[in-house]
């Protein structure tokens, strides 16, 4: 079992789906959202779990593909809320065609995730439907304390991690999950499975955090400093706030203030107080400590060894890229 070849027909699958025709303004804005790629991670995963307890995992495929249906229909939703311009370095939605329509293909992509789940054996479909729509309305939750958390002075760290536990990790351990219970797996393992993968999405969270200040930015895709620049109340922020005194405390707090400035001389001023105040290190503990615990409880499930492997081993690439 190859993670590309997995990819590959997941996308292939994607590009299969039938969403509707008409009317062509609804319904082509789905198509183009599917069609920018991306990794297709909670639909990997949702394969993976499967294959755990069972080797057939194309009778996952169509569980899979709800998820990644659904996690698409988050980003149009946010990227209205966000105002962003470009998804995935193409123009977003709302940008091409305009927020109405938006919102209403969104609202399709959501209905196209439950009949996709709707494959599922009579057996398992109650509680699937039901674990779904707790996730699908944490994940709306972590949205909400995302947005109230940008008209805050502060957050506390354990609002923090529980506001990306919810608008990210909740996801990667719902599709972890549903691959075990359409695959028959006690609810034992797909406890631990679902556990395995908030715990990694958490740390996967506090990494792309850490990246933003700290990676190579040849490499990282994006801009490094982002959140700096933005003054996104990230696991660094919130720490350095917490820890800094005299006239480190009033040096973070200028940069915080100003409303016009040199980019890259905040970038480089702000990253210096977190080298002062140790947030490097401290983040990177924080993560693998997550990381460390997903592991524990994909370690404890009794499942198909060579399948166990590959997932393990996928995870373990992810925690160490670019790092």
């Amino acid at each position: 079992m190859d993670i590309r070849t997995l990819q590959a027909e997941i996308n292939q699958s994607l590009d299969a789906l039938n969403y509707g025709e008409h009317p062509q303004e609804l319904y082509e804005p789905i198509r183009y959202i599917m069609s920018l790629g991306g990794k297709r991670m909670r639909p990997l995963l949702a394969l993976l779990g499967y294959a755990l307890f069972e080797p057939d995992y194309q009778k996952a495929m169509n569980s899979a593909l709800a998820v990644e249906v659904f996690h698409n229909f988050t980003l149009v939703h946010d990227d209205i809320m966000d105002e962003a311009p470009l998804r995935r370095g193409k123009p977003t939605i709302h940008e091409k065609w305009n927020a109405n329509t938006g919102i209403l293909s969104g609202d399709v992509m959501l209905v196209q995730a439950y009949e996709l789940l709707l494959d599922i054996d009579n057996q398992h479909l109650k509680r699937v439907i039901r674990k779904f729509n707790r996730c699908a309305a944490e994940v709306c939750e972590g949205q909400q304390l995302d947005m109230n958390f940008e008209t805050r002075d502060q957050v506390g760290e354990d609002e923090y991690l529980n506001m990306i536990r919810l608008k990210t990790a909740v996801l990667l351990g719902y599709s972890l999950e549903l691959g075990g219970i359409v695959a028959n797996a006690s609810e034992a393992s797909t406890d631990l499975l679902n556990g395995f993968g908030v715990n990694v999405g958490v740390g996967f969270q506090l990494m792309d955090d850490l990246l933003d200040v700290y990676a190579d930015a040849a490499k990282f895709g994006k801009q490094v400093g982002g959140d700096i620049i933005a003054n996104k109340k990230t696991f660094l922020l919130i720490n350095a706030m917490k820890r800094a005194k005299g006239k480190t405390k009033e040096s973070l707090e200028h940069w915080l203030s100003l409303k016009e400035f040199d980019k890259a001389e905040k970038v480089q001023a702000v990253t210096e107080i977190y080298n002062e105040l140790g947030i490097k290190t401290l983040t990177e503990t924080k993560m693998n400590q997550y990381f460390d615990t997903g592991l524990e409880q994909l370690a404890a499930i009794e499942a198909r060894d060579e399948a166990k492997n590959v997932l393990r081993n996928f995870t373990v690439q992810l925690m160490n890229r670019d790092r």
